[in-house]
């Protein structure tokens, strides 16, 4: 049976598009692997690119574009408004098809150690992959972002798990790991003022006593004239879109603010939409089994 993955790393480029198509055409060329979308934001001057293939395909193509990041971006001339440590910022692996977690863990692994070795970067480990509880999540790894690495990677307990105990000159250093999968899902407000967006992520997010799986900071979305609350959702079928979404809404309103518009960066599983329209429409009972698409797929 043939082993799929998904990988979606994220680069930290956002406007340069002869740099961003560098940086993807590995992923259009392997024969292992099936390039599925990339979104590259200037706001956040950010590059998320969502591929699927083989272990081996995704290594092989995923080295690769580490190397062509590692050449094209310099991270000292980087701003955005997304926290981001290196030219690779993170690369997560999901397993997918007849792959268990621990094999996405060994691939994470794999690339880490060859990353290191070629080009010269710091490695850590994350999510399932953390080599200690201090290092499962990403946030804790970027705190201090690129321009606060070199201090940071100095101590003894941010030793990298991979590659030298220094910060790549104009690289930085690169997460990886394995995870199950994740939403990235952004709610924009109809205001210019930034601290009314982080105020509610600061509410919405289970770091600070919000939900459970939700990741959330404030950003400002100068050319709209919006602001957004960015999210990653780590586990949607234990915290839903919609709630996420309700509690913002609502939050917003104390401000005297509304809600522009949502959106999803790069793909999402279809049941975590299938429970946005179950609740809104109160569907009863709602199955995949009832969606076409699915349906069909079953057939061919």
């Amino acid at each position: 049976m043939t082993k799929i993955l998904e990988s979606v790393p994220n680069y930290s480029v956002g406007e340069d598009e002869d740099v961003i198509e560098k940086i993807v055409d590995p992923f259009k060329r392997h024969e292992d692997v099936k390039l599925l979308d990339y979104s590259a934001d200037p706001d956040h001057n950010r590059l998320v690119v969502t591929n699927v293939g083989s272990p081996d395909g995704l290594f092989e193509a995923t080295l690769e574009t580490l190397g062509i990041a590692v050449d094209l971006i310099d991270m000292n001339q980087h701003t955005g408004e997304h926290p981001r440590m290196g030219a690779v910022d993170v690369i997560p692996f999901t397993p997918v098809s007849n792959v268990t977690m621990d094999e996405a863990v060994e691939l994470a692994k794999r690339l880490a150690g060859a990353a290191a070795e070629e080009y010269d970067l710091p490695i850590y480990l994350y999510e399932e992959a953390a080599t200690s509880p201090e290092r499962k999540n990403l946030a804790t790894i970027r705190k201090g972002e690129f321009e606060g690495f070199p201090e940071k990677i100095t101590k003894d307990e941010w030793k990298p798990d991979y590659g030298p105990a220094k910060v790549h000159p104009t690289a930085g250093v690169t997460a990886i790991g394995a995870r199950k999968p994740l939403v990235a899902f952004n709610v924009n407000l109809k205001t210019d003022d930034p601290g009314v967006a982080k105020e509610i992520a600061k509410k919405v997010r289970g770091s600070s006593g919000g939900l459970r799986f939700c990741k959330a900071m404030g950003v400002d979305l100068e050319e709209e004239g919006l602001v957004q609350v960015s999210m990653n959702m780590t586990d949607y079928t234990r915290t839903s879109l919609q709630q996420a979404f309700e509690l913002i809404r609502i939050e917003a309103e104390r401000f005297g603010v509304s809600v522009a518009e949502s959106e999803i960066i790069g793909l999402v599983p279809a049941e975590a939409l299938m429970n946005v329209a179950e609740h809104y429409l109160q569907i009863n009972d709602l199955s995949s089994d009832q969606i076409i698409e699915n349906r069909l797929l079953e057939e061919l």
